[in-house]
């Protein structure tokens, strides 16, 4: 096997441990804050603040780690990620106040980037023509391992008790970490690349600012993560409603999701391939109205089954557009400030998916789930009309400048 796929595999099994250990402990922290004694009143308002104190520091965070990245090496990176995310989700096991939480999530979110890094990696070592594809797969490896965490999470909660299933969480990051220590190797970049890094003018983030094409792809990050996550706080009470009661409605909600999941892994390196050969700014154009038009069919509706296929025909379309995204950043961006570039699309999803259960919330009391639907779908078509504008206008430029 080449050694650029040998060591995209190993990450790639490492991402899938990463996010199963953050995926079967993060998402029972809710029934968590029950056992450190929060009345069922508060409950909510308790979530919403463990769940957003990790993204707003991570989102602090992870343009510091992508500049330590691509300073010190992304593999150390990935290493320093892994073995602090263990300690964290041990700690997690004895905490025994709200605020507690609270204060190891706030870490929880200090310490992250074990996937950016990872994805860095990845893109540092795969050849340019199978940029597309590789990223893809990570991102299917990021997504198997969102289906199966809450999977093994229940099962371990419900056998041995939620403390004991974070530190198993624990176990499995460490269990990824010590692959990477063992048979991850770099290459070029970091202290390896120094040498030749002093040659070329270095660059900053304030360059990178100034870079059109990557400002862009961040904002539209934050626009997609947003939109996505508009729905997610409403999504099991509509769940409940469309099946007619409460009874069951977390196992269906977790069907129902896992369905999404399962359309990206399917999806992903599909979309990857694609844009390879069709061109990246085309095919994102696509998943973006795709996925629009789709989701907005949600408004009209009424029978669970029916939801269920609509959520995994969003999947497979919403799936092209963070591999495609990550591929155009690494494209617009030197190979100098790759890890610092993933720093920054990691504060852009971790804003978006903080702000948007805040807006889904807040527009779910005012206008009711199915106009919720209806505003995603817009947003992310009005974000595939303005690629494709953009494109389209940056192309006759081209053509102009040329003849």
């Amino acid at each position: 096997m080449q050694s650029w796929k040998r060591t995209m595999w190993i990450l790639w099994f490492g991402v899938l441990f990463c996010s199963s250990s953050y995926t079967m402990s993060v998402p029972f922290l809710p029934l968590f804050l029950f056992d450190l004694g929060v009345e069922k009143s508060s409950v909510n308002l308790w979530a919403g603040i463990v769940h957003s104190s990790a993204f707003l520091v991570g989102a602090v965070m992870a343009p510091l780690w992508g500049l330590l990245a691509d300073k010190y090496g992304k593999r150390k990176m990935v290493i320093r990620a892994g073995l602090s995310l263990a300690v964290i989700y041990a700690l997690i096991a004895f905490v025994q106040t709200p605020w507690q939480l609270v204060g190891v999530r706030m870490l929880h979110g200090f310490v992250g980037g074990f996937v950016p890094a990872s994805m860095s990696i990845v893109a540092s070592v795969a050849p340019k023509e199978k940029l597309g594809w590789s990223l893809g797969m990570m991102q299917a490896g990021t997504m198997t391992g969102g289906i199966l965490g809450p999977l093994f999470g229940g099962l371990l909660a419900e056998a041995f008790g939620l403390r004991r299933s974070f530190v198993a969480a624990a176990v499995i990051i460490l269990a990824a970490t010590v692959a990477v220590i063992v048979w991850v190797r770099e290459g070029k970049g970091g202290l390896e690349g120094a040498a030749e890094e002093k040659k070329e003018k270095p660059v900053t983030y304030r360059m990178a600012f100034r870079n059109r094409a990557l400002m862009s792809m961040l904002l539209l990050l934050v626009l997609f993560q947003l939109s996505v996550n508009m729905i997610q706080p409403l999504l099991t009470l509509h769940i409940a409603e469309l099946q007619g009661g409460l009874q069951g409605a977390v196992l269906s909600a977790g069907f129902v999701l896992s369905l999404i999941g399962i359309a990206g892994i399917l999806a992903s390196p599909v979309w990857g391939r694609l844009g390879e050969r069709k061109g990246y700014y085309r095919i994102l154009t696509v998943c973006l109205l795709a996925a629009g038009m789709v989701i907005s069919i949600q408004y009209f509706v009424q029978d669970l089954w029916l939801f269920a296929i609509v959520q995994f025909i969003f999947g497979l379309f919403m799936a092209g557009i963070g591999p495609i995204v990550n591929t155009l950043v690494v494209q617009s961006t030197d190979e100098q400030f790759r890890g610092r570039s993933f720093g920054l699309t990691t504060s852009a999803n971790q804003i978006g998916a903080m702000l948007g259960p805040l807006i889904g919330g807040l527009l779910g009391l005012a206008v009711g789930i199915h106009w919720i639907f209806v505003a995603t779908g817009m947003m992310m078509a009005g974000a595939g009309m303005t690629v494709w504008l953009k494109r389209r206008r940056e192309l006759g430029r081209f053509v102009r400048e040329k003849y």
